[in-house]
């Protein structure tokens, strides 16, 4: 197994015992980078000879008894929503051209300081408004979409090309391309992870967030970017609400299977299953776009009237349109938003975490637009891939998706854990558990 292979965890443990070299891990990295991304198209940037130098200063650190954390020498890319100082943030867009950042974003100037080594920026759907970020292909089929709009930052870790990324997430836009990738994908709290220094897209959903390839390496970089406490496997007394709706019916019977087997290994850790019913879900897809898509305009209308033709088509029209939105309609979808999370938090005075999947059918072929069901139905594919993810922004709930089975045609899907108010801990404890019992299930 090459370096670049590693899951983080992995890598901390080697580089903490003296086994691997920060240097040996990030040019084994570079070189994943330079022999696939040409393809995969993953990165906007690659700090290439900023990274070996990085490299070597955290050895040198290391090697003289100054080792600063798990994350000390572990290679790293950001969306490129986040500031880093002197660098371009583009948002994926000629819109930014000619912008560079003056400072490092708050998420990225805490990486650093734990000695972490920066490769580059990732692609993300244009200014993350969409959910298939069409520059970058999948990691798995690369005739399939990556997701979005993270979709750089998790093809980059699913394909060894950075051992954890930072990213950003407004209805699904981590958890999306990581359960398409087969990686997991984490957003804390809404508030929990600063935005300081990030481009948004929506001021009242936008979360910050990690894409890694276990939820153990979830934990470790949340432990660094939040403090926490490691969480620990135990599940006996965890109430796992099962819904009886909003996440049945249009979804891939194959990933339905595959969530059910998840819960299942949950109950055999000691987990006890709760059917629940969720509020307010005829709610859901009105409130989403009744906030999201007058915030982009707001946040867009300068430059927009100044030169439109920097925009592309598709996210001119959805932000001129966002300017078609009243303030009363606006004004309502808040009001709406605010007892829609209230509702949702009083459900989980009856269970700790919700286990649904993630994404209801898996990475659609790149270029296709609609996703066909079988009782007729017709769907976009954005619309479908945002269906299950987006109440955990609505509500600011912590939401997790780990691997868990495949769809009907082989690729990846994912287990999305949903947790209280606050309840971080208990999102990871849950997910830890299940990653370990698949594992444990898949070697036997």
């Amino acid at each position: 197994m090459r370096a670049n292979e590693l899951s983080l965890s992995e890598a901390a443990e080697a580089i903490a015992a003296r086994t691997l070299s920060p240097v040996e891990l990030t040019e084994a990295t570079l070189d994943r980078i330079a022999s696939e991304d040409g393809e995969l198209g993953a990165y906007v940037l690659v700090l290439a000879e900023q990274a070996r130098a990085a490299a070597a200063e955290a050895e040198r650190e290391i090697a003289a008894g100054n080792h600063r954390g798990p994350l000390h020498g572990i290679p790293f890319a950001v969306k490129d929503l986040y500031d880093v100082a002197g660098l371009p943030t583009t948002a994926s867009s000629l819109a930014r051209e000619g912008y560079r950042a003056d400072r490092d974003s708050a998420l990225v100037a805490r990486l650093l300081g734990s000695g972490a080594v920066l490769l580059g920026k990732t692609h993300t759907h244009e200014f993350a408004y969409g959910l298939t970020t069409p520059q970058t292909r999948n990691a798995v089929r690369r005739d399939r979409v990556a997701g979005g709009s993270s979709g750089g930052s998790a093809v980059a870790v699913a394909a060894g090309m950075a051992s954890f990324a930072l990213g950003t997430d407004t209805g699904g836009s981590i958890r999306v391309p990581a359960a398409l990738n087969g990686i997991t994908g984490f957003k804390p709290s809404y508030g929990a992870l600063s935005l300081d220094g990030v481009t948004p897209l929506s001021w009242s959903l936008d979360h910050a967030g990690v894409l890694t390839r276990t939820v153990r390496d979830s934990a470790l970089v949340d432990s660094v970017l939040r403090g926490t406490v490691y969480p620990a496997e135990d599940l006996r007394g965890l109430r796992v609400g099962i819904p009886v709706n909003y996440y049945r019916g249009r979804v891939d019977a194959s990933i339905e299977g595959g969530v059910r087997a998840a819960v299942d290994r949950l109950r055999e850790r000691g987990a006890e299953p709760v059917e629940v019913e969720l509020p307010m879900t005829e709610y859901i897809r009105a409130i989403h776009w009744g906030l999201m898509v007058p915030e982009a305009s707001a946040y867009h209308a300068r430059l927009l009237h100044a030169a439109p033709e920097r925009y592309g088509t598709d996210l001119r029209v959805l932000l001129e349109a966002g300017e078609s939105v009243s303030a009363t309609d606006y004004l309502r979808a808040k009001r709406t938003q605010a007892v829609l999370r209230r509702q949702w938090e009083e459900l989980f005075e009856r269970v700790d975490v919700l286990a649904a999947p993630t994404v209801p059918t898996g990475a659609v072929l790149a270029g296709q637009h609609a996703v066909h069901w079988p009782d007729g139905g017709t769907e976009s594919v954005t619309d479908a891939y945002v269906r299950f993810t987006v109440p955990a922004n609505l509500t600011g709930l912590p939401a997790l998706t780990l691997p868990a089975g495949t769809d009907r045609s082989g690729m990846p899907a994912g287990l999305q854990l949903i947790g209280g108010p606050g309840a971080e801990h208990a999102v990871l404890r849950a997910g830890l558990a299940a990653e370990t019992s698949r594992t444990r299930t898949a070697t036997g």
